[in-house]
């Protein structure tokens, strides 16, 4: 049976379903490092989107143009929640991020650039292009809001890993594959010759067959004087599932989200830890992003002297707590008289209002001295 050995040799699909050469290279699978990255980044753009930017004096905010471009509308072609969400992605992706001031007054997230870095002057940024456009002009680092998240790109930083990962997972989805295939015995009637004709309609017969196989549901072999089609696999798994799959693609989301300070159980919408979750990933994820980005605002929207006279920016809307949540202990705060009213309403990320009543501290007789209420039967001795 000499000749078999040309008909399987011809036939890649019959040399794969026995077993003759079972050499998958490992494909780089990058959709995998782009599936984890998007997933935990833009979780945190879309955090800080909701952020409302506000520029304070005298504990009142001031309405001006700065405001408008932080919460309105920075340019022409995004919202401020777009353009935050953007900011973030290059921050974290890029491990930096440049926002220029164009002619117009319209704040541009730069897609690339070059930075020339001084000891004891301005760092100066060339060649800045948003989208088509490069600007001829050059920018000083005191002209532009510039913000750097690490030490290295994310993306250069995980490209070990998720090669490791993605060759581990080529393997159990070519694996997986295998385990699910049917395999079958096409027998011929050794006492019949060949010649190349016969060869040729033979070939073509078992391509017809095993392409049935692949795109039907129901496929029939028809009954040939010497040609037999035995089964002998019918796509048992052996106990493997496509979950082992889901594992690892959530296991590299995992180590991602550890990264980047995220609750696992928060990235993957677990809600039987919510509370502890959101918590730890306000503490050490986002207030250090919102303090980076307020830093460097403050560093270039106000000046020295304004900022010494009191200006400062606030960023809310993330951060804060939900007042009906801590009723009790914003009671408890004001009866005390730690906090007067628009003290508390500025924690709890509202506004101070121009009423008397809440600018004076308030101590209720639970919280008075010991030495200021009169004493059992004092009066009466005395």
């Amino acid at each position: 049976m000499g000749f078999l050995d040309s008909v399987f040799k011809r036939n890649s699909e019959l040399e794969s379903l026995f077993d003759l050469d079972l050499l998958y290279d490992s494909s780089t699978r990058s959709y995998l490092k782009k599936l984890a990255l998007e997933t935990c980044i833009n979780f945190i753009g879309r955090t800080i989107s909701q952020c409302e930017f506000r520029i304070i004096k005298d504990k009142k905010r001031i309405r001006n143009e700065w405001d408008y471009l932080l919460n309105v509308r920075p340019n022409t072609d995004q919202s401020a929640a777009e353009f935050w969400q953007q900011f973030i992605y290059r921050l974290i992706y890029d491990n930096e991020v440049l926002v220029i001031m164009s002619d117009e007054n319209q704040l541009l997230i730069a897609d690339s650039f070059d930075r020339d870095e001084y000891a004891v002057y301005p760092d100066i940024f060339r060649n800045v292009t948003v989208k088509d456009y490069s600007f001829k002009r050059s920018f000083r680092m005191d002209e532009v809001i510039y913000m750097t998240y690490n030490n290295e790109k994310l993306s250069q930083f995980m490209d070990g890993m998720f090669e490791d990962y993605s060759d581990l997972f080529a393997r159990m989805l070519e694996t997986q594959k295998l385990s699910n295939q049917i395999r079958g015995i096409v027998s011929i009637d050794a006492q019949q010759s060949l010649d190349e004709e016969q060869q040729t309609k033979l070939q073509k017969f078992i391509d017809r067959l095993f392409t049935s196989f692949k795109k039907s549901a129901i496929a029939l072999v028809p009954k040939l004087k010497g040609f037999d089609y035995t089964e002998t696999n019918k796509g048992d798994n052996n106990g493997r599932s496509v979950e082992e799959l889901a594992k690892l693609k959530r296991d590299l989301t995992n180590d991602v989200a550890n990264i980047l300070g995220i609750p696992n159980s928060l990235i993957h919408g677990d809600m039987s830890e919510y509370e502890t979750a959101i918590k730890a990933y306000i503490k050490f994820c986002i207030r250090p992003i919102i303090k980076k980005i307020r830093d460097e605002l403050i560093a270039k929207i106000i000046d020295k002297a304004d900022y010494m006279r009191g200006m400062k920016i606030e960023i809310y809307g993330v951060t804060e707590m939900n007042p009906l949540e801590v009723a009790n202990a914003v009671d408890k705060l004001r009866a005390s008289g730690t906090y007067n009213g628009n003290e508390i309403r500025i924690k709890l990320g509202d506004e101070p209002v121009d009423n008397p009543v809440l600018e004076e501290y308030v101590l209720t007789k639970n919280y008075e001295s010991a030495d200021t209420s009169e004493k059992g039967g004092e009066t009466n001795n005395a």
